[in-house]
């Protein structure tokens, strides 16, 4: 069993940049080990929202995102550290959300879409909050 840890979070301005990281609160060998990890962000009174995912033991990636997004995010995983990173560009008030990082069996990767219920372990969330 592990729990995640998201970090990263903070108030930025229009227009710049953050990297949120997720790390496990136990060595899961990202890189060779069978997770899906993946970052949603929930804004206020929004629904829960996929935004990226990647495989922990092969170089998939996944972007789930709206035409707002494209271009401006990318998902990475650095396997000495056994993190996975979510680099958000160019950022807009509607970026505003908390961003919360999930594992799940690694063969849900490739599912287009998939619900935040299909992750069985998540951290608490990092507060990104962008001001103009």
């Amino acid at each position: 069993q592990f729990q995640l840890m998201e970090s990263g979070g903070g108030s930025v301005q229009a227009g710049g940049s953050v990297k949120l990281a997720c790390a496990p609160s136990k060595r899961i060998n990202v890189g060779t080990s069978t997770y899906c990890i993946a970052w949603f962000r929930q804004a206020p009174g929004k629904e829960r929202e996929g935004v990226a995912r990647i495989d922990t033991d092969g170089d998939h990636t996944y972007y789930d995102y709206d035409a707002s997004l494209k271009g401006r995010i990318t998902i990475s995983r650095d396997n000495a550290k056994d993190t996975v990173y979510l680099q958000l560009n160019n950022l807009t008030a509607e970026d505003t959300a908390m961003y919360y990082c999930a594992a799940g069996p690694g063969f849900i990767c490739g599912v287009v879409a998939i619900p935040p219920r299909r992750f069985s372990r998540w951290g608490q969330g990092t507060q990104v909050t962008v001001s103009s």
